[in-house]
């Protein structure tokens, strides 16, 4: 339809008997000093042809049966837009990947969408899977996954016969764990698959809260457990790559694993530092993963880093405190290595990460 056509306009003016110029206006007519107030003209009302019986009139190019389609679509197909669960998790995993700062302010309503569209049991297992297909294969997101987790095993309402989410998240975690053994026996790739579960494990063991019936918080005792028998898998097979994930996740659950099992009484970590100086008197691994091994036998002597009795009137720097950087966030490499401003190799990086955060 063209609106821009004046001669176009006039002519249907005309035939609706309306003057040409006189539309929507209302005209003061002054008929001279005689009279005292002025009269208004009000234009004649134009009658329209068109029938209520008309067909409804959509532009070029439209497409009448889109919107039909989206009325009648279910939940699945409209919910925000994307048109399955996978696309809409995994978008809102990228997301989180690239910009984990999001996380505070955009989680609730990630879960609220998610309590709409997640009504069956094969939903909430594709939705397990999806976290943690992300938080086993994309470096720097096994914290971040984990801190998912915690926050769904909270706030999703669905709870089939076959488990709830946490429970089919560590139903999930499970498998891999059955597979300790010969996964660090395995090739390169197999080992590095299987190494990111178990740092993902141990974010788990940190960050997912166990609520108990008199609403005290623990942490799953499960996972303190499981995390014991892969340190176990770990040092049998005590490759390079084997000792460094060893090393990783016992700087990174070291301190509370600890204490969890002083707790109970039992002297496992004393188990693990013993076998640790027997990897490193024995094990042909290369004097870098030696060093490695002896630093982390090292910050255990030192209650792993954690600082006591510092007076108050000295400030803990790194010159005075050789336990200053432990205190520090941990940050990844693209590789997923984890380093603090504690690593030289690193500090340039650290400095610009910490400011960034």
């Amino acid at each position: 339809m063209d609106l821009g056509s004046h001669s176009t306009l006039n002519e249907h003016l005309q035939k609706t008997g309306i003057p040409s110029g006189s539309q929507d206006k209302v005209s003061v007519l002054d008929s001279g000093p005689e009279m005292g107030e002025p009269q208004l003209a009000v234009d004649p009302v134009a009658r329209s042809n068109l029938s209520v019986k008309a067909p409804e009139f959509y532009p070029p190019g439209y497409n009448q049966n889109l919107n039909q389609n989206f009325t009648d679509s279910s939940l699945e197909e409209r919910c925000d837009g994307y048109l399955t669960l996978a696309e809409y998790v995994q978008d809102f995993l990228n997301h989180l990947t690239e910009q984990p700062g999001c996380f505070e302010t955009e989680i609730e309503h990630f879960a609220e969408t998610l309590n709409g569209w997640v009504i069956a049991d094969e939903a909430l297992q594709e939705l397990v899977e999806l976290i943690y297909q992300q938080a086993t294969s994309v470096p720097n997101f096994s914290y971040m996954g984990a801190r998912l987790c915690n926050y769904l095993s909270h706030h999703l309402t669905i709870s089939p016969q076959s488990g709830n989410f946490r429970q089919l998240l560590l139903q999930r975690c499970q498998a891999e764990y059955e597979n300790r053994d010969e996964a660090t026996k395995g090739d390169e790739t197999t080992r590095k698959q299987f190494h990111a579960f178990v740092l993902f494990l141990a974010e788990l063991y940190l960050n997912l809260e166990i609520k108990g019936t008199k609403g005290q918080v623990t942490r799953a005792e499960i996972l303190q457990e499981g995390l014991r028998e892969l340190l176990n898998a770990l040092f049998s097979n005590p490759v390079d790559s084997n000792l460094i994930c060893a090393v990783k996740l016992l700087k990174l659950t070291g301190s509370v694993l600890e204490d969890a099992w002083k707790e109970k009484g039992k002297n496992d970590m004393e188990e693990i530092i013993q076998r640790i100086e027997n990897v490193v008197l024995d094990a042909n691994c290369s004097r870098d993963v030696k060093h490695m091994l002896l630093k982390l036998v090292e910050l255990r002597s030192s209650n792993w880093g954690r600082v006591h009795g510092t007076t108050p009137h000295t400030e803990a720097t790194p010159e005075n405190d050789p336990n200053y950087f432990m205190n520090e966030p941990t940050f990844y490499t693209p590789d997923g290595i984890p380093f603090t401003a504690a690593d030289p190799d690193y500090q340039e990086k650290y400095q610009e990460l910490l400011e960034r955060e």
